[in-house]
């Protein structure tokens, strides 16, 4: 079976009612299409390299994203809901999540939860 990592993550976030619910802004990839639509979500892969080696062969490799949400103050109250949400739904495809930051960033007046996630995948997956 063919495991494509992006496609994977895109099915598991878009299949939750409660996260499309909660995230008005919509879920991007690397950029939101609507600058000015908020809570929304933007994800993009940090790392899709080989993680292990035996007989000179790669035998897994690891992937991981940074899963973004962008809130205003007027949408801030959906901040920890979302990142719940979707804490939970990366746990349910194995992922781990390894880092945390709130952000807030001062030019755009706009509140940045980052979070990591990690998973490593068996070579035959890919």
């Amino acid at each position: 079976m063919t495991i494509n990592p992006v496609s994977e993550l895109v099915k598991t976030l878009t299949s939750s009612s409660k996260l499309n619910e909660l995230v008005t802004g919509g879920i991007h990839n690397l950029t939101a299409n609507d600058v000015n639509a908020f809570p929304r979500v933007v994800f993009y892969e940090l790392k899709d390299a080989d993680a292990g080696y035996a007989d000179n062969k790669a035998y897994c490799f690891e992937i991981r994203f940074q899963i973004s949400v962008f809130t205003q103050a007027g949408t801030r109250r959906f901040e920890t809901p979302i990142a719940e949400e979707i804490d939970k739904l990366m746990r349910s495809i194995g992922y781990g999540r390894y880092d945390s930051q709130p952000l807030y960033e001062e030019d755009t007046k706009v509140y940045h939860k980052a979070m990591r996630y990690v998973k490593g995948y068996f070579e035959e997956e890919k």
